[in-house]
């Protein structure tokens, strides 16, 4: 038998790139959808009122989070944190203005780690906090390209906007306060494509259809629900003002630390909100519609693109991942936005969505964080798992909600203490308690907070203070200072 040199290396070369074909195939689409200042106020979340048949539907498909915690209340920290893997204390990132890669110029990122695996990444819309000085992570994505735009708000509320920043900067204002913006809310009578998350939508769908054929790692961010809440009017006709209920607590928390409350400073930049004091009971309503109006308008954009996974039939090999970056006050505790240690600001929805999964349908009750996400996805996807990540994969509770998990999930806020300096507040979330332990570096000082859930769900009694609960107190406050590899789950 003759051997013929080419024709084997022929052979070969097919065999391998058959190989190549059928793994490449095997690969596991993410596309990977990102919400601004979106609480857990959806339909599968226990919400009635609200409007979200599309996420609702991605829900009866995957496993919703109940108790998914960020690791800071405000967008670019709790991006970072998601997007890395890594916690504010090791990044180093508070605040909006920091630049992660200044800070930890090597952090491998989460799409970063799925194009060094052979996915195209490629992200629209807002997924990494380019504002306030920051740019895009050139390091995360296969291609940075422009997308048609839309405009956030309609061009009398840009008017307005510019005019209260001219008249700021004429009079002098300090640089710590928010330039003035316009309108809080709008509902103009357009198309969905008319404003910017309707856009973002649309070139969602056009890159599914691009890179259908390949691996990819697909993020869409919408703007809303972030302030200023701007859906078409037909969102807003969706909810009537009788069905519009205010937030039960209005106040701060009984006994709390008078710094610990936002102050509603993002909301009070806006045109006609009072500069201190209360948001009257009309406006609230108004703010509250509003934010239901966005949500069901971010919910359509959903919609558009789990209905073109379907039609490309990509569903049966595409992991959806839907998350909020952190929760949002809409009154509760006398508040409007985040920035705070309370449960209303860390808490954030968290869906996940993955072909084959043994259970649908379900809500899991376990504590998750936001740094768990990364190396979640990694192990859902089957990639290699890096090793300084500070998360752990809940891929066991896609298939055992129920199963025994972590004990406390942590979050932090930056705030300064009048009279002391600028300090910290750190909190522990257990299954039954939240603590919030405030420090200032260089300082004797130090001040608590304790809410038990199982008497006082929405935080309002500070019972840190109470004799009855000073051994409560001791124990939270040494497994916060135990940390997260305390908290981890038991190994099976």
């Amino acid at each position: 038998m003759r051997f013929y040199p080419r024709r084997w290396l022929a052979l070969l070369t097919s065999v391998l790139l058959l190989s190549r074909i059928v793994a490449e195939e095997k690969k596991l689409n993410v596309l990977f959808i990102a919400i601004d200042d979106l609480r857990p106020e959806l339909g599968c979340y226990g919400n009635s009122i609200i409007k979200t048949p599309h996420i609702d539907a991605l829900a009866r498909r995957g496993t919703v989070f109940e108790r998914a915690y960020c690791q800071q209340a405000v967008c670019n920290p709790s991006r970072v944190a998601l997007l890395t893997s890594l916690r504010p204390d090791t990044t180093k990132v508070y605040d909006l203005p920091t630049r992660f890669r200044d800070k930890v110029p090597d952090a491998l990122t989460l799409p970063q780690h799925f194009k060094n695996s052979g996915y195209f990444t490629i992200g629209v819309g807002k997924i990494f906090h380019t504002a306030h000085g920051n740019q895009d992570d050139a390091q995360s994505w296969s291609e940075m390209r422009k997308f048609p735009t839309a405009p956030r708000v309609t061009a009398e509320n840009r008017k307005l906007t510019e005019q209260r920043k001219r008249d700021f900067q004429a009079g002098g204002q300090g640089s710590g306060q928010i330039p003035p913006q316009g309108y809080a809310w709008e509902a103009p009578d357009v198309a969905d494509i008319a404003l910017t998350d309707g856009m973002f939508a649309e070139n969602g769908v056009a890159l599914l259809n691009e890179l259908k054929d390949r691996p990819f790692f697909l993020a869409v961010g919408f703007h809303n629900p972030h302030l200023p809440f701007v859906a078409p009017k037909k969102y807003w006709d969706l909810y009537r003002d009788a069905d519009i209920k205010l937030a039960p607590n209005p106040f701060e928390p009984k006994d709390a630390p008078p710094y610990a409350g936002n102050g509603s400073r993002e909301l009070r930049a806006y045109y006609g909100i009072p500069e201190r004091g209360p948001v009257p009971d009309r406006q609230a309503r108004d703010l509250v519609h509003a934010y239901f109006a966005a949500v069901s308008y971010v919910d359509a954009g959903v919609g558009r693109l789990l209905d073109e996974l379907d039609r490309l039939h990509l569903r049966d090999r595409t992991v959806v991942v839907l998350w909020g970056d952190h929760g949002w006050h809409l009154g509760e505790h006398g508040g409007w936005g985040k920035d705070t240690n309370y449960e209303i600001a860390a808490r954030a929805p968290l869906i996940v969505s993955v072909p084959g999964q043994k259970m649908t349908g379900k809500t899991s009750r376990a504590l998750v964080e936001f740094v768990d996400v990364f190396p979640s996805l990694v192990d859902i996807c089957g990639l290699p798992q890096p090793a300084a990540l500070e998360g752990t994969s809940f891929k066991p509770l896609l298939d055992d909600p129920g199963r025994t998990w972590k004990t406390a999930a942590f979050n932090l806020f930056p705030r300064h203490i009048p009279d002391v300096g600028n300090g910290m507040g750190r909190a522990i979330r257990t299954e039954r308690y939240r603590l919030v332990e405030w420090t200032v570096p260089g300082k004797d000082f130090h001040g608590y907070e304790l809410y038990d859930h199982s008497t006082d769900p929405e935080e309002n009694v500070n019972l840190a203070q109470r004799p009855d609960h000073a051994s409560i107190v001791t124990e939270l406050v040494r497994r916060l200072h135990a940390g997260w590899r305390d908290a981890l789950p038991p190994k099976n």
